[in-house]
């Protein structure tokens, strides 16, 4: 067996697994017994099925202890904003990197040490933030009560009044993914940005869903007929046998990657900086391409994966990470106004 594969392996078996770095040893007291020297403190957005392996890889290869608190990309962005100089956490892991430079105030340059190797499409010129996958945003719809045919089929189509209220769409307090859709829609659609966001809020009809997990298991359950999310979270629930389809939007989408950085005066900077390395390693990325159906930003394996075509807009983050306050305030203006 080779040492790719043996990693593979253990990770997948770690997946099955309680993460280690979740609250379980902390319970037992082992936190004390770790010197500071070889702590990390994690937060992530990513479900445990993704941070879990990685997490338990990273701790046994370097004997590191990592200390995970798991939760939504904007509150877990809000909380290091508010917990600034206080040495609570020392890297970010998930979420959309616009939001990463949104919040660029809180983090720390730096270059991972394979940054040659990935894509420069998705590279932070100032260091802020380091990539970690590429995520195309899908729509998704039942298919046991919407026909292939009458599915939508682009951004413009979610606006026909049939959908109206039968749209899952992420509260955007708790979901970065739900800014990044907003984001993409204004970037795509023929309209004004105030025109993007009014009439999409009154496709909704009040209805947000409770974080980005719901929106799938509004449509798979029929609750919603259609939904917007991930290329990953949709292919997941698909291979686990939900009753959903995915459609990638003919109009183009993004594919905005999500993110690593380093928080502004860690405490543990130097094992923070290992842990980046570790997440764009040639192992780690392997894995999300043949495990996690994600998609690589590193540029020599994106040349061995076999992703489905989709159109992907040229997305202009540092556009969508400057008008990230007042777009999400004018959004959340609009709902509170019932539009």
């Amino acid at each position: 067996m080779t040492v790719r594969r043996r990693f593979l392996t253990a990770l997948l078996a770690a997946a099955a697994l309680s993460c280690a770095g979740c609250g379980n040893r902390a319970a037992e007291g082992a936190v004390e017994t770790v010197p500071e020297e070889k702590k990390l403190v994690l937060y992530t957005s990513h479900k445990e099925e993704v941070y879990g392996p990685i997490v338990k890889e990273f701790e046994e290869r370097t004997g590191i202890w990592v200390q995970v608190t798991a939760g939504g990309t904007t509150e877990l962005l809000d909380r290091i904003q508010e917990e600034s100089g206080k040495d609570s956490c020392d890297v970010m892991f998930g979420g959309g990197v616009e939001s990463y430079d949104a919040y660029r105030e809180c983090f720390e340059p730096y270059y991972c040490n394979q940054v040659d190797l990935l894509d420069e499409t998705y590279v932070s010129k100032e260091g802020i933030w380091t990539v970690f996958s590429e995520l195309p945003i899908v729509f998704i719809y039942n298919n046991k009560l919407v026909a292939a045919g009458e599915a939508p089929q682009g951004w413009e189509d979610l606006l026909d009044e049939k959908w109206k209220g039968k749209i899952a769409f992420a509260d955007t307090g708790k979901s970065g993914t739900s800014y990044t859709v907003l984001a993409t829609m204004i970037q795509v659609m023929d309209m004004e940005e105030q025109e993007v966001l009014e009439a999409f809020a009154e496709a909704l009809d009040g209805n947000v869903s409770d974080g980005s997990k719901a929106v799938v298991d509004e449509v798979d359950s029929g609750i919603r007929l259609v939904g917007i999310t991930l290329e990953e979270t949709a292919k997941k629930r698909i291979a686990a046998g939900g009753d959903i389809a995915m459609v990638y939007p003919k109009e183009g989408t993004s594919a905005v990657p999500d993110g690593c950085a380093l928080v502004k005066g860690a405490q543990h900077s130097e094992n923070a900086q290992l842990f980046i390395d570790f997440t764009v390693s040639n192992d780690v990325q392997r894995l999300l391409t043949e495990q996690f159906c994600r998609r690589t930003v590193r540029t020599d394996l994106q040349k061995e994966s076999d992703s489905a075509p989709a159109k992907i807009i040229a997305f202009d983050l540092k556009w969508a990470g400057e008008h990230q306050d007042e777009i999400l305030t004018e959004w959340s203006i609009l709902l509170e106004n019932g539009e």
